[in-house]
């Protein structure tokens, strides 16, 4: 099977899922949430979708290896591997708040081939092929054109080793506040990469992720016109570790504010 014959089961697959997770979330007992780590959250709903993805996606790759959030799978010297986030927004979820959502990712050794994102509480479906477009529901999407910081509206992640990363948040949000057009903390770097593909928002800035929360997303934001570097502006983001993507009309200028903070 030709990689890009699967972005219809896969997109069938996340909708599923997507559904699974939403009927989950209206019965869903916060007593039953486990910490991974400090403000960290894991929950049966994310081991039990993560198992699902995973049989599936073998079933339809069986050569395929796997990188996924919860440690479902496994990747060795496959050429070509998965990378799945099961819940993305899991603290968003156990507490009934918008967004989360489900994130697939097809990669090889060099870039991501395709990527699905299903953004839960909107219904809303997104996915791309390398080298193609970027699509919402069907429609094609492109990110927006504003050039003008005063103008933007931008997404701030906060990560969970809140330690490590207090001395790039509170100065960047003292540089960024009132001189941007608006800020937002949403927690779902998956959701939060398509909809700036989609024009809703101009950039977003984050460190301390892992490769399965951006994979997907960012490729949809390429396809769709969008940028995505390190804090350097290099090319080792797709790790997680570093992560600023934008409409790329205003990435030099979040740049520079980053780099201000002498992160």
């Amino acid at each position: 099977m030709k990689w890009e014959d699967l972005i219809e089961p896969v997109k069938e697959l996340a909708v599923e899922t997507g559904e699974f997770l939403r009927r989950e979330c209206r019965s869903f007992e916060r007593g039953r949430v486990e910490k991974k780590r400090a403000h960290d959250y894991v929950s049966y709903v994310d081991k039990t979708s993560e198992k699902r993805i995973v049989t599936r996606l073998h079933e339809l790759l069986p050569e395929a290896g796997f990188i996924a959030e919860e440690g479902s799978g496994s990747h060795g010297d496959e050429d070509l591997w998965w990378l799945v986030d099961p819940l993305d927004g899991t603290t968003n979820f156990i507490h009934d708040n918008a967004p989360y959502c489900i994130s697939i990712a097809l990669r090889n050794r060099e870039e991501i081939l395709l990527g699905v994102v299903y953004e839960c509480c909107r219904d809303e479906l997104y996915w791309a092929c390398k080298g193609g477009k970027a699509y919402l529901n069907g429609k094609e999407i492109r990110v927006s054109t504003v050039d003008r910081p005063d103008d933007a509206f931008i997404e701030l992640g906060f990560p969970y080793n809140s330690d490590a990363y207090r001395s790039l948040a509170v100065p960047l949000v003292d540089r960024l506040y009132g001189s941007v057009g608006g800020l937002r903390l949403m927690g779902a770097a998956a959701a939060e990469l398509c909809y700036i593909a989609a024009g809703r928002f101009e950039g977003r800035i984050e460190a301390f992720l892992g490769p399965w929360d951006i994979a997907a997303g960012s490729l949809i934001l390429q396809q769709a016109g969008g940028r995505v570097t390190d804090f350097s502006g290099g090319a080792h983001w797709d790790d997680g570790r570093q992560v600023l993507a934008s409409n790329g009309f205003l990435h030099d200028y979040l740049l520079e504010k980053i780099k201000e903070t002498n992160f």
